[in-house]
């Protein structure tokens, strides 16, 4: 995928071309579309019944979850909202932006729906937090690794073309520059073996490379750890995004949080704002990364052995 380094001017305002990622700009043009209805008191099924579309569909565009951004649409809601000349060339912008394809989509196919989206906002984060308590996240994880975990969920996608794409996703580690990974993970995520005792020697011995890499951290919360937030807040993501130039298209941290049938994202402030709090508390309780390191070569040995 090829990166602009550049910055366009539209609606008089300067935007960022940095990121060519089409999940960001489809949030940040669902949000500031649904900040607009608000101004005007409007409720979704009244706006939605005003421009002719179903109220469902709207909540999909102001949710980021519209897979086809169309300019009619967006100019006939800042018509609706009486947005001045800056809003509708900004939104009109970012509905521009919205349909270029990203990498990832590439591999819809071995994507189970939903996890789509969270790809999309890896893929644009500048940073991310992930809490972990039983296995290894996905950026760490070992083809092997990864081949053991699918045969255990047993989800109806193609292996192979899913491992090529953690592959893919993998290589946002070495971007030093624009991408930090931090892992919090418990120690029961090293000693629950998943795969064959080989597949975990294998995976722990990545963990210690990839942790030697200058943006991402590796720390361990070990089993006799004080109390922590982490033990309630169970697993997530918290994903952090670029400033832009223009702060209004700066948009505000997620959380992703998958369970066994169904996963959330989360942004409203006072919910993101809590798992920030989570993750400072897991990073008190948490071994240092010199620590975890000897921790993690430890019980590689005893799984080689």
């Amino acid at each position: 995928m090829t990166v602009s380094n550049a910055n366009e001017r539209v609606g008089g305002i300067t935007l960022s071309t940095e990121s060519n990622y089409t999940t960001l700009p489809r949030r940040v043009l669902g949000r500031r579309l649904r900040d607009l209805r608000e101004k005007r008191s409007l409720s979704r099924a009244r706006a939605a019944q005003e421009c002719e579309m179903g109220s469902q569909t709207l909540w999909r565009l102001e949710s980021g979850r519209c897979s086809e951004v169309k300019k009619m649409v967006v100019n006939a809601l800042c018509d609706l909202y009486r947005a001045n000349d800056d809003d509708r060339g900004a939104l009109l912008w970012l509905a521009q932006e919205s349909r270029k394809d990203g990498w990832w989509q590439s591999y819809a196919d071995a994507i189970i729906p939903d996890r789509e989206m969270f790809v999309g906002l890896e893929q644009s984060a500048s940073r991310a937090i992930s809490r972990q308590s039983t296995l290894v996240p996905g950026l760490l994880q070992t083809s092997d690794y990864r081949r053991a975990v699918w045969e255990a969920e047993g989800e109806p996608v193609d292996i192979e073309r899913d491992i090529d794409m953690v592959a893919k996703r993998q290589e946002r580690l070495h971007d030093s520059e624009n991408f930090t990974f931090e892992a919090l993970l418990s120690e029961s995520v090293l000693r629950q073996r998943v795969g064959s005792t080989e597949v975990m020697a294998g995976q722990l011995s990545q963990l210690i490379e990839i942790g030697k890499l200058p943006n991402v951290s590796i720390r361990v919360v070990p089993f006799n750890a004080p109390n922590h937030l982490g033990l309630v807040a169970k697993d997530f993501v918290y994903l952090e995004f670029p400033e832009h130039l223009n702060p209004a298209l700066t948009e505000p941290p997620v959380v992703y949080v998958e369970g066994f049938t169904g996963m959330l994202f989360l942004d409203k402030p006072s919910e993101t704002a809590r798992y920030r709090t989570a993750c400072s508390s897991i990073q008190r309780v948490a071994l240092s990364e010199h620590d975890t390191r000897r921790l993690v070569e430890a019980i590689a040995k005893e799984y080689a052995e």
